[in-house]
């Protein structure tokens, strides 16, 4: 039955994806370091993801509802220059690289496993 949730709406899903991450690149800066939204869209497995922004971090969810799932890596920006990459809350920290370009990529290979495009829904359909 949850399979079949997923793939009904995979069309849809593509399209509430790709209307937000339109939205949030174009963002004000004093939201979210535009650069950071450009590097996380470059990678094409995190495009398919549904981005959201708090406190000047994306995050990215494999689904456009609440709960979002909370299996992303996050990328923080460190005081002394470069960035963080923190994964689920059991995880801790994956690593520290010196550009966004870096940090995105290394949010891409840390996917759960498993992980494709955005559904709708919850993290509770997933």
């Amino acid at each position: 039955m949850k399979r079949e949730m997923k793939n009904t709406g995979s069309t849809d899903a593509a399209a509430v994806v790709a209307a937000e991450w339109r939205a949030i690149l174009e963002f004000d800066p004093d939201l979210i370091d535009p650069a950071m939204v450009r590097a996380a869209y470059a990678q094409p497995r995190l495009q398919e993801l549904y981005p959201r922004v708090s406190h000047g971090i994306l995050h990215l969810s494999r689904c456009t509802g609440f709960p979002s799932s909370h299996d992303i890596p996050l990328v923080y920006p460190l005081v002394k220059g470069g960035f963080q990459v923190s994964g689920a809350s059991d995880t801790g920290v994956l690593g520290e690289v010196a550009t966004v370009e870096e940090a995105f990529a290394l949010v891409a290979v840390n996917l759960p496993e498993g992980c494709g495009p955005a559904i709708i829904g919850t993290a509770n359909d997933l």
